[in-house]
């Protein structure tokens, strides 16, 4: 069957040969483990049970998680194993399910989730490069979207990402969330059960386009969206843009954090030393797997 999960619909038989992600049908994965560094309603004090897709449809210069976006390090699993590893994160205690950039494989998590669904909510850890259509597959299925939204211009999302269509279908893609979800649900122990967290991050030289992203926020997103504004960017993966070379200054990151204090959106704000290369996740070992 012609693949047309993303935006590239590059319409490869993923079945016979690769597609633009450069994945087969089956879901690869590079680590499935508590993860403690996500926002607080998604993590809270005993992390989310993350699950760490292999490859990626975007192409960020400067991935932190280039071993697995680029190069598709991870081992194959069926949905009887991945669902097998689900019932253990449970175990474990985490708060929430986290599926990262799993868009490639929403026809084996589906199949994976009819062999057994974890009582904890469901998130959607994504890139935010997502089609309508697509997210449509998901509708009921579930119950946060942690969506990234990164570029706005089409200069941009070529520049830094391999996609010039980058903003066009991010866009359409979190209005479509937001409709699923509707607005945000915290349970009394202060973890997201319904809603969308938008997460920014801030680059360095780029500080009008997260000015203009926030305000796409706040002026098209329903009231009380909560944002995350990231300020962890740390050059990776031999990044050659010019200005990706070094983290975000002080007086960048002021200028966009007093740019979304004054547009009133709710959210999060990262303390500085998370521009550290300790919070990036280490991938494809077996001490990666429940």
């Amino acid at each position: 069957m012609a693949c047309t999960l993303c935006p590239r619909s590059c319409g490869a038989d993923r079945a016979s040969r690769p597609g633009f992600c450069g994945l087969g049908e089956e879901m690869l994965i590079a680590r499935i483990a508590p993860h403690l560094w996500e926002e607080p309603p998604v993590s809270g004090r005993n992390g989310t049970g993350a699950v760490f897709f292999s490859g990626c449809t975007l192409r960020c210069v400067y991935c932190q998680n280039a071993e697995i976006s680029h190069h598709n390090a991870g081992r194959v699993f069926s949905p009887r194993e991945l669902s097998d590893a689900l019932k253990r994160l449970a175990d474990l205690g985490v708060h929430t399910i986290s599926l990262i950039t799993a868009t490639p494989f929403i026809p084996r998590i589906l199949d994976t989730l009819e062999l057994w669904r974890p009582p904890l909510p469901l998130v959607w850890n994504t890139s935010g490069y997502e089609t309508v259509e697509t997210l449509r597959m998901l509708d009921g299925v579930i119950d946060v979207y942690l969506p990234d939204l990164k570029h706005f211009s089409s200069r941009a999302g070529r520049l830094c990402a391999g996609a010039p269509d980058y903003f066009e279908y991010a866009s359409a893609a979190l209005q479509e969330m937001c409709r699923q979800t509707g607005p945000a649900v915290y349970g009394e122990d202060g973890i997201m059960r319904r809603g969308v967290l938008v997460r920014h991050l801030i680059l360095p030289g780029f500080t009008a386009e997260s000015m203009k992203l926030l305000t796409w926020i706040r002026d098209t997103l329903p009231d009380g969206t909560p944002v995350s504004l990231m300020r962890q960017y740390t050059p990776c993966n031999d990044v050659s843009v010019p200005g990706l070379d070094r983290k975000v200054s002080e007086k960048e990151y002021r200028r966009v954090r007093d740019h979304m204090l004054a547009l009133e959106l709710p959210g999060f704000l990262q303390e500085p030393d998370s521009a550290d290369v300790d919070f990036i996740p280490v991938f494809n070992r077996e001490s990666s797997f429940v």
